[in-house]
Formats: structure tokens, sequence, C-alpha cells
């Protein structure tokens, strides 16, 4: 360490910070030798009184962020962790700055977040404050790409990538002699944090540096990249004012912490820079018993029941589940609805009667007898307004504006900050695991209540983000009590896949598409912001489809984290071998899924593409899955240029359908179908190093 300069991180990551003794600290490089970045402040805080230096609407050169000044550092190892503590003050308001940052040995990335303290004698209302914010290093701004993901109900996981310079147009700064005012800003609001963009982001640079970066937040957020004087700059953080009616107040002594966000960094490319996130992801989950299981789970609702359980139903389609090789049966919505209209009715999560005669302990017996887990949809949050524990709750247990409980598609929205909503919720699952040995639960979240609540809080978005994270405490102690419990994050979907629910659920379902023709997209983009061995896409085989459909149908599923339906009690015996092999094939190949990292050999998957492509690589072996759809044209070649030396390509599957010939030259895998059938897919392995 230099005067000015702090060198901190380990073999994989080096981050060099410029801490000059009269400027705010700020990121130097991310690699060895690059030229330094700009002079973007690491911390930039927004407060009434205190605005920005130079007019506009985004978090660079806020009057508060340029006026720290550090006050020291800190480092410190936890474990696998390495941590890194730099500290603030603006001496003007007294406010005070930690960030922390850390990342896992061996892993290109980091997870940092901000602490502000008002040490000064006058409250201060934030309307702002960044979780990390920093220059790219050595990089001109038209030497760079932008990865953003769009994406909604039953369409998912849609990316683009786009020249930096189509967004933030060249306006000749410099001749100005001022920033600019504009910035290509993504920011979600309400608590579907992935319902319309995604909070995975990235910049790739010409000559192979990437950039990728995630807001870890299961509600409101922002991330923006623009050009300043000296360079672009990227700033990542959680709810603000001007995106999300969220103000806090900071009485003398008191302090906020912000959301956290990960950023990874690699000089191989996008693909490098998922890898790195791939495994700085892992390093985040909680511990948890399924990561090293994975098993199969077979859900009744999609193209099968559709939340219409009965035991008459149910009893068949287990034991087709079990013959087929699942190992948890998850009985999806409905089983709590006497009258056929559940939807606004939930709430008291008790077992029908009319559904099941002899209880639903009758079903959930079965499961375990045919040696599945026995596991239940839940939707916790939500009170349905016909629910008899609607008037059972007090007022302030439900999220609120003006006096009034907001409520959306006839649906209350519980409060977690008050003891009475996470008593019942904590009521509700203590019984059904203890009483009825549930162990896996589907945790869906069909509604979004807006920009929040204005209950006991500064306003509507800081009374959200207090519900927010006492929905993570909820969850963590949830774990605390049933550590074997699997928990499966649904909302609608992929409408709320971020990675403050994901380092506490085991799988994330990936979309509610429910035609196999339009899912494969969705599952081929998915590893890019969520792990492959979270990322459960569904796979619903049916009676009525071909044999291709049916392999079609199940490698979508095979892509990822198996996720299966469909009517198998009603298929004939060789469709239900088809679907066993998928099991088989899916059962050889988890073993690699919690250490491969995600690549894409046609590129990020487009909407409409005939042709799609996934590849999971691991050290010695490489899946890929592929897909045919109607109008693509015939033989495929997929660069493969990880894999070195002599190569063993072998189909997994569907093995009993006509093999597709392929031949492996020049780094590269040639495909040709033999079959004409419009939609077709194939799972391969490929053996060769790396």
């Amino acid at each position: 360490m230099t005067a000015s300069t702090l060198v901190w991180g380990h073999p994989a990551f080096r981050l060099v910070l410029d801490v000059p003794p009269d400027g705010p600290v700020c990121v130097r490089t991310f690699f060895d030798g690059d030229s330094p970045a700009g002079g973007q402040p690491l911390v930039e805080v927004l407060a009434a009184g205190h605005g920005r230096q130079h007019v506009s609407r985004r978090f660079s050169r806020t009057a508060i962020g340029s006026r720290m000044r550090c006050t020291g550092t800190a480092e410190r190892r936890d474990g696998n962790w390495h941590e890194l503590r730099v500290d603030q003050r603006d001496d003007r308001t007294g406010l005070t700055a930690r960030v922390t940052i850390r990342s896992a040995e061996g892993v290109s990335a980091a997870q940092a977040w901000t602490a502000v303290t008002n040490t000064g004698t006058e409250p201060l209302l934030l309307l702002g404050v960044t979780t990390f914010s920093a220059g790219v290093p050595g990089q001109p701004i038209d030497d760079l790409d932008v990865l953003a993901g769009r994406g909604e109900w039953l369409g998912e996981g849609r990316w683009t990538r786009r020249p930096l310079r189509d967004l933030v147009p060249d306006l000749d700064l410099r001749r100005h002699g001022q920033d600019g005012r504009g910035c290509y800003a993504v920011t979600s609001s309400g608590t579907w944090s992935t319902g319309s963009v995604q909070p995975t982001g990235g910049l790739a640079s010409r000559d192979g540096r990437a950039w990728l970066w995630q807001v870890e937040h299961n509600g409101p957020w922002r991330w923006e990249v623009g050009e300043r004087l000296d360079g672009p700059y990227l700033a990542l953080l959680g709810p603000t004012d001007t995106d999300h009616q969220w103000q806090q107040r900071l009485q003398p002594g008191e302090s906020f912490t912000t959301v956290p966000a990960s950023i990874a960094v690699s000089a191989d490319g996008l693909d490098g820079a998922v890898a790195a996130m791939t495994g700085h992801r892992r390093a985040l989950l909680r511990p948890h018993p399924d990561r090293a299981a994975l098993p199969v789970v077979f859900n009744d609702y999609m193209n099968t029941l559709m939340g219409d359980p009965t035991t008459a139903k149910l009893l068949p389609l287990i034991d087709a589940a079990a013959a087929a090789g699942a190992e948890v049966f998850c009985v999806d919505a409905g089983w709590y609805d006497d009258d056929g209209t559940w939807w606004d009715s939930v709430g008291e999560w008790q077992p029908s009667q009319t559904r099941f005669p002899a209880g639903l302990a009758e079903v959930l017996d079965r499961i375990r007898e045919r040696g599945l887990v026995p596991g239940l949809w839940l939707e916790p949050e939500v009170i349905g307004v016909r629910s008899p524990m609607q008037d059972k709750l007090p007022a302030d247990a439900f999220l609120q504006r003006g006096g009034v409980r907001l409520v959306e598609h006839d649906r209350y929205h519980l409060d977690l900050r008050h003891p009475a909503a996470v008593a019942h919720l904590d009521e509700v699952v203590d019984r059904l695991v203890g009483e009825l040995g549930v162990g896996y639960f589907k945790l869906d979240y069909n509604i979004d209540p807006g920009v929040g609540t204005d209950v006991a809080a500064d306003s509507p978005g800081a009374g959200l983000l207090g519900h927010n994270r006492a929905h993570l405490d909820w969850l963590d102690r949830l774990h605390d009590r049933h550590p074997g419990l699997i928990l499966e994050n649904c909302a609608s979907g992929g409408m709320r896949a971020d990675y403050a629910l994901l380092t506490r659920m085991q799988l994330q379902s990936t979309s509610d598409q429910q035609d196999f023709r339009r899912y494969p997209p969705i599952a081929v983009s998915a590893p890019l912001a969520v792990l492959p061995e979270q990322a459960a896409s569904w796979a619903y085989p049916q009676p009525s489809m071909t044999d291709e459909e049916i392999g079609f149908a199940m490698t979508t599923g095979l892509a990822g984290r198996l996720y299966l339906s469909g009517r198998l009690d009603a298929m004939s015996p060789g469709q239900h071998r088809l679907v066993r092999d998928g099991l088989v094939a899916y059962r050889q190949k988890r073993g690699e899924l919690g250490v491969a990292a995600p690549s894409w050999p046609l590129g990020l998957p487009a909407w409409d593409d005939g042709w799609l492509a996934l590849a999971l690589r691991s050290a010695q072996v490489t899946y890929l899955a592929l897909w045919r759809r109607a109008g693509a044209p015939g033989p495929v070649t997929l660069p493969l240029g990880h894999l070195r030396g002599p190569v063993r390509t072998d189909l997994v599957y569907p093995r009993s359908l006509p093999a597709w010939e392929h031949t492996w030259a020049d780094g590269a895998l040639t495909v040709t179908p033999t079959t004409t059938d419009p939609y077709a897919a194939r799972l391969f392995r490929l053996e060769g190093s790396q």
C-alpha cells in the first residue's frame, strides 16, 4: 500500500483503490495492466439539502459522495471469504460510509454493501445510497457492449447485447467541459424483482474483458451505466426516492445499510464473467443437503391437474411419477380449497375435506410409501379477501396506504414486519411439517403490491424495504427450525428470481410457460441469472405428444434442474419409458450441475431462434443441450473451443430415438438431424481436456 493506493484481494480477484487525501475513494483497476478508471466515487449519497454537484438524474457526482474522505481501511479473513472495509466521512453533514467488500477464495467476483451513519448533529433525509459504484477501468466507452435482460410472465430471460454507444450517445463532453446528464438506467419497482427487467447486467469490452453484476434484493432496485468526462461508470443500488418513493430519515446516531450487490470480472469475455459469477453465487448460498442431492421434483400443476387436485386424481399420478424415477412429489394449488374458487379465499392453509375425503394425509402417505418426499404449494405472503384470516389478523399486519389495506387481484398482502403476520406463517409451516410431514414447499407469489406501505415508515418505499428484509429473516428462521426442508422459489414463474431469495431457496421455477415449443429460450437463458442447479425448467410430456415432442419437452427440463409434470399415468408403456430414460439421463448429469459453468455456443438465445443451445461445462465434461424448432435449417455447427485434444461425443438423451449425426473438427461440433420432425432435441455429453 502507498499513500494513495490500496491493493486488495487474492490470486483470483484483485481490486486496486485510489485513496487520495483530498478526494473520495475510487476504484482504480480490476485487472493487471489496466489504465486507471476515472474519478467515480466508490460511494454516492443523495440526500435532501445535498443534491448533486452537476444536475442530472443519475447517481454520479452527488455532493455528499464528492465530499467523502477516507478515514481508514481494514482487512480480515472469515473462512473462505476475504473481506475489506473502507471507511469514509463527509465533514459537512457528519455522514460516515463504510463499504464492505468480500470475495471468496478462488473466485473472480466480490459482494459489496454500504452502511451509512449520521454522526452529525442534525437529521438527514436520505434519498438514495449506492451499494457500489465505480469507473470502468481502462475502457473507452466506444469499445463496450452492455448486456441487459428483459422478461415478463411466460417470456422470461430475453437478453440483448448492444454497443453502449447506442444507449449513451457521444455528446463530445470534452468540448463542453462538463459531465453528461443522461445514462442508461435499468430499474425495477414493487416486489417482482425480475418481473420486467433483470438485476443482472454486464459490460463486455472488445478486448475480451467483461464485468457482470447483480443487485441482490427481493424488492426495488436500480443499476445504471453512463459516461463522465473521465470515462464510463457503473452504479448499483436498491430503492431510491425518484424511482421507488423511498426516503429514510437518519437521526443523529442512526444508521442505514444498503441492499447487497455483486460484481464479477474476467479477461475471458462474457463466458468468463458468467463463470466467475456462477462460482460466486455458489459461495453465497446457504448450506443445505439439497445442494448435493438435487432430487427430481414432480409437480402436479403444469398442463396436468392445473390447481384441481383430488385423491382420485393424485393416487395414480403419484404411482406413475414414482415409477418414472421422481424423488419429490409436490401437490400444487387447490389442496386447501373446498368450494372450487380458491383464488380469493387463500390464507388459512387447512387441507380441503371435499377434495380428500379420507384426509390429505392419505395422499401424502402414498407419496412416502412410493419413496418420494411429499410437498405442498404455498403462497404465504397473501391473504384472500374472502379468507377467514382476513379479519383474524390486526390491520397493521397488512401492507397499507393511507390507512387502507392494499388489494391486488383480490388478495391482501401481509406485512412481515408485524409479529402477528410472522406468527401466522410460522404456525402454518410448522403445522404442515410437523403434522403432515411435508418436506418440500413450492413458495409461490402471484401479486405485486406496488411501491409499499406507509405504516411505521418514513416513506412507502422504506416500509416495503423493511418488509422485504423481514421476509428474508423469516426464511432464515424457517431453515433454522427445519434444516432439511426444501424450498422452491416461484412467483408466477420467474417474476422474483433474485439472489436475496435464491441464497435461501434451493430451486427456482423459471417460468409458467405452458407451450413446450416456446419454453427452450427461457431454459437456455436461465443460467445467465440463476445457477444451473437451481434453474428448474418444466418438462411436461403428454400422451398426445409424438415421441420427438416428448424428447423435446424433456430436454428442456434437462437443461438444468429437472422439474417434471405431465399425465404420466395416462401414457403408453413406450412413452413412459421415454420419460423414465430422461430421468436416468438427469441422474447421470446432476453430479456435474453443481460445479458446471454455462456457455452459449450459438450466442444468447433470441425468442424465435430456430436452433438453441446451452453448454454446461465442468473440468472434463461438457453437457450440450440442443433444440431444433420448426423452420430451422439442416446442419448446425457449434463452436466449443474450450475443449482440447481428442473429444469423445456421446448421445445421452433420447437414446431410443434416431441418433443425430455429429462430427468433431477444429474445435466445433457439427450436428445433422436425421429426422424431419419440426420440434426435436438432443442432449450430448462431450469429454475432452479443457
